[in-house]
């Protein structure tokens, strides 16, 4: 049951936006009682949550090929692949959008989001390939944010190269002071 309503919120949300998707309208999407959802997720808004947070984390695993170069561009390379779909583009909009009738728990989700972004970061330092001093926060919101600028204002190309020359134009700017960046 679970997974089909997560599976079922994110097609209403991608379909109906953040208005139209009701725990009545996921749970006829489900097959469903609407009472079963409630029990299970108690409010719309953790139902929302946790499909969202479901649906990235589940397209956006966080690779570890021993090289922060490689492992930032696979991540974002998926991520540009992911906000290039209607369903990914949707997923962010989503995401950001505001409801007053909910309390804003997006600090929280994307706070958590940005997290599992930075452990790539982290370890590029540890293994030297970062300067220490680096920012891991700021690495991924570099990256992201100007996949995010396309998504969601430009609406300039998403692809795999992009996300490889954001890469390296990031990484750039937090090597060691005693190397210099070479692209491979």
């Amino acid at each position: 049951m679970r997974s089909a309503v997560l599976a079922a919120t994110v097609d209403v949300l991608t379909e109906h936006g953040l208005a139209g998707t009701t725990v009545g309208a996921v749970a006829r999407a489900a097959g469903v009682h609407e009472t079963s959802v409630y029990r299970r997720w108690g409010t719309r808004e953790k139902l929302i949550l946790e499909a969202l947070a479901e649906q990235l984390d589940a397209a956006l695993p966080v690779p570890d090929t021993g090289h922060v170069r490689d492992d930032l561009t696979a991540y974002f390379g998926t991520l540009a692949r992911l906000l290039a779909t209607a369903q990914g583009e949707a997923l962010l909009r989503l995401s950001v959008e505001r409801d007053d009738t909910l309390p804003d728990r997006r600090l929280p989700y994307w706070t958590e989001r940005l997290e599992r972004g930075a452990v790539m970061v982290r370890r590029g330092v540890e293994r030297g390939e970062l300067a220490p001093d680096t920012d891991p926060g700021l690495v991924i919101e570099a990256v992201s944010g100007a996949l995010f600028t396309r998504a969601l204002i430009s609406g300039a190309p998403l692809d795999e190269d992009l996300a490889c020359r954001l890469v390296a134009l990031t990484l750039a700017g937090v090597l060691p002071r005693n190397r210099a960046y070479r692209p491979d």
